[in-house]
């Protein structure tokens, strides 16, 4: 097992009702199988900040706090942001 500082953190940020969100989920529950991370999905449908921030981008998925996609999220950059 990694040292929690060497775990990544994978953050995203989506709506309740939202089929990006939906197809996003999917792709972070297979890709990340078998890889050791973190998950957090923050919702933003009541947060009036986080509706400016990311309003119509969303899904948006942060890896290690750094944004890494917006809209769709590509199984293959996901693997190798996680495998590092």
């Amino acid at each position: 097992m990694a040292p929690v500082d060497e775990i990544p953190r994978v953050r995203m940020f989506s709506r309740r009702r939202c089929g990006l969100c939906d197809a996003a989920r999917e792709v972070l529950r297979e890709a990340g199988a078998g890889r050791e991370f973190t998950f957090e999905e923050v919702l933003i449908d009541d947060d009036d900040d986080l509706e400016r921030r990311y309003g119509l981008r969303v899904p948006v998925v942060l890896v290690d706090g750094e944004e890494a996609f917006e809209a769709e999220v590509d199984a293959e950059i996901l693997r190798s942001l996680l495998g590092r």
